[in-house]
């Protein structure tokens, strides 16, 4: 693995889930791996489990760690040809090259604007790392996708299923705040690459980008869609046709233990008690969402050593 930005990037998925589920089992196998390497994590936007578990695993591989949030720093200019005589104080060209003298993997999260989706879909902040920086580069959440936070979920359901094919559910969650299509985008992907009976459901004008839905099923009755399921995953996107935009709050989609049923209950967390989803959901033994906190670790583990594994070369 040469850099994570994207799913795509994992060159076997069976294998790298095996493997993130072998660290969890002795996370300091490869303690010596990343010695004298140097992980820097920039911070466009806030981060808990994201930031800690990314730290937390670069430290079980033995790295150093430099965490920067970057809009506390200073104020980075994008665009090629602009005179910078306003707020902006450096050029992407020259921080990436001078990042990547400090770092040996940056690790990059930057939130979309949810108004110019032209621009959110370039992903610009991310992919000019990507064409500047002279190392490899991490996604921990860009403007269109979470690829960690993809690969937990497969390494979640992949120890959990008892199952040769589950079903698993998307199911769209009423929120007060317009959220990003990255978590689902990336869920949506990462459901199509492995072995289960996949399933979206949501309100009509909350589709998701066409390009990445592609053939997955989509209910727009939520019971039906639930109906048998063995793993559902409840978040909430705001509109990507009206883009960034709030066009239902029908907390009749809010998950119910009764809407459950026998279900396993995933959220990528943070989560809004009883607005998202009930409080005897989250309290129950159906709920896994800290087993995906807790592989989060893991997840990212796996890169970082197939990361330095290819430096190391």
């Amino acid at each position: 693995m040469k850099k994570y930005t994207d799913i795509s990037d994992i060159s076997n998925l069976s294998e790298t889930i095996m493997q993130a589920i072998s660290l969890k089992n002795n996370p300091f196998l490869y303690s010596e791996l990343g010695k004298h390497k140097t992980l820097v994590m920039l911070f466009f936007n806030a981060s808990l489990r994201t930031r800690l578990s990314t730290e937390k695993a670069a430290r079980n591989l033995g790295m150093e760690v430099m965490i920067l949030n970057v809009n506390d720093a200073w104020q980075l200019e994008f665009e090629d040809g602009t005179v910078m005589n306003t707020n902006t104080s450096e050029h992407i060209k020259e921080a990436a090259q001078v990042i990547s003298h400090y770092a040996d993997v940056i690790a990059v999260r930057s939130f979309p604007t949810l108004k110019d989706k032209k621009k959110d879909e370039s992903d610009y902040v991310l992919n000019s790392f990507v064409k500047y920086a002279s190392v490899p580069v991490i996604n921990m959440e860009s403007s269109t996708s979470h690829p960690l936070q993809a690969l937990t979920d497969a390494i979640t359901i992949s120890e959990l299923t008892t199952k040769r094919k589950p079903k698993v559910v998307l199911s769209w969650a009423p929120h007060p705040k317009a959220l990003p299509q990255a978590v689902p985008n990336s869920f949506v992907e990462m459901m199509q690459l492995i072995e289960v009976d996949f399933c979206i459901t949501h309100p009509k004008g909350y589709e998701l980008n066409p390009e990445i839905t592609k053939h997955s099923q989509i209910n727009y009755n939520q019971d039906a869609a639930l109906k048998d399921a063995d793993f559902v995953y409840v978040k909430n996107w705001s509109s990507y046709k009206e883009y960034g935009q709030i066009l239902s709050q029908d907390d009749s989609w809010r998950m119910t233990q009764a809407k459950l049923g026998d279900a396993k209950f995933m959220h990528c967390l943070p989560v809004r008690r009883n607005v998202v989803v009930e409080d005897a959901v989250l309290e129950s033994n159906q709920s896994i969402v800290m087993q995906q906190a807790n592989n989060r670790t893991f997840a990212a583990q796996v890169v970082l050593k197939q990361l330095l594994e290819n430096l190391n070369k």
